[in-house]
């Protein structure tokens, strides 16, 4: 099986809502430095209260595994979200003067709220294997976007004030827990499905991907 056949099969199938996923506008602005603060604020705050449910949907699948390999993978991705992603949202707003107390204390947007509980549903209602394709949208997607925008952003280094976000999720640490997913996926399609399971998992994967298009909307909105 080719590496990452299963994902890259996922994406092809809803490519045009993928793209506006990983170059929607707020990623855009992001790579130029132009991103209002009060979107990229917002934003950061919901996915700082967003990467504690995907923590518990990390957490879901490692209930749910059946081998230690299974384990081993999900308790890594809970320990990445939250040594390492939920940190460097603490540490943005700690400069605007808000604790971590105060972030866990906010109310969640409608969009935070769709998206995190579309993805537990999936991994409630079904296997590892639906509650895997409903995380790669995120886990992967950013990896992407990481990826590509320390590439290609319009401004960089210091001259961007979205600099650390971008390293964040471009560095190899993350790289590796986002395509050691892809990879899961395909060793979960190998135990748990098969072609006849190609549909429900596209919708799945699709659906969240939209969510994610909705995720960055809401911090453009909040800027006014």
């Amino acid at each position: 099986m080719p590496e990452y056949e299963l994902f890259n099969r996922l994406k092809s199938a809803c490519q045009s809502d993928w793209d506006a996923y990983t170059k929607h506008r707020f990623v855009q602005e992001l790579g130029a430095g132009t991103l209002p603060e009060a979107s990229f604020r917002y934003y950061l705050q919901q996915d700082y209260l967003f990467l504690i449910h995907f923590a518990r949907a990390y957490a879901l699948a490692a209930f749910k595994a059946e081998d230690l390999e299974e384990l081993r993978s999900a308790a890594g991705a809970v320990s990445a979200i939250v040594d390492t992603e939920m940190g460097l949202h603490v540490a943005f707003c700690e400069r605007w003067g808000m604790s971590e107390a105060e972030m866990a204390a906010l109310p969640e947007d409608p969009a935070n709220m769709a998206y995190t509980r579309y993805v537990l549903e999936r991994g409630l209602s079904g296997d590892s294997l639906d509650l895997a394709a409903a995380l790669a949208p995120c886990v992967v997607g950013y990896a992407e976007i990481g990826s590509w925008l320390a590439s290609n952003a319009s401004v960089g280094g210091d001259d961007n004030p979205y600099q650390e976000w971008i390293d964040t999720y471009a560095a190899e640490d993350y790289q590796e827990v986002a395509w050691a997913h892809a990879a899961q996926l395909d060793r979960l399609l190998t135990r748990r499905g098969g072609p006849g399971r190609i549909e429900s998992l596209s919708r799945t994967f699709a659906e969240a991907t939209r969510l994610e298009v909705g995720f960055w909307q809401m911090g453009i909105d909040a800027a006014g």
